[in-house]
């Protein structure tokens, strides 16, 4: 059986800046090329890696990261089944997070694969209270996109 896992924003924002933790990132892609690891995103989640690189750098930087994306061994998930969408409601009501950290952190709670992330700052309080499993691509630092000072979405 294959192995599956899901990356949070963090990861991806991660390996296209090129900042610490992009090898850990760069080696799950290469796993999932191979069949080696299956590998999935909420497309909610990929939403903050493209409005996070249009903020910063405009539509076109954008857009190449979107394509980019949309390239790579992942699979994006756009439904949001019954439960994911009730753990997520619980999980944005109980902890002072985004709503796209919320889906995220749903799913990996409904499917019980680890989230990879690097994003201390949201999570580190959530992983002493909940039953997901984090992977983490840097130790004690938070995701360095600037995309959580929107807690809305």
């Amino acid at each position: 059986m294959i192995e599956e896992k899901l990356l949070d924003a963090c990861a991806l924002i991660a390996y296209f800046k090129g900042e610490e933790g992009k090898d850990i990132v760069k080696d799950l892609l290469k796993k999932a090329v191979f069949d080696e690891l299956y590998l999935s995103m909420s497309k909610i989640n990929l939403l903050e890696v493209y409005y996070g690189f249009y903020r910063d750098n405009g539509a076109e930087k954008a857009g190449e990261v979107l394509q980019e994306t949309l390239a790579l061994p992942i699979a994006l998930v756009s439904e949001l089944d019954d439960a994911v969408f009730l753990e997520a409601g619980r999980l944005k009501a109980s902890y002072d997070i985004s709503f796209a950290d919320s889906i995220a952190l749903g799913y990996a709670l409904v499917l019980g694969q680890p989230l990879i992330t690097a994003d201390h700052h949201e999570f580190d309080e959530i992983e002493k209270h909940e039953k997901i499993i984090f992977e983490w691509i840097r130790v004690g630092q938070w995701c360095l996109a600037q995309h959580h000072k929107h807690k809305s979405l």
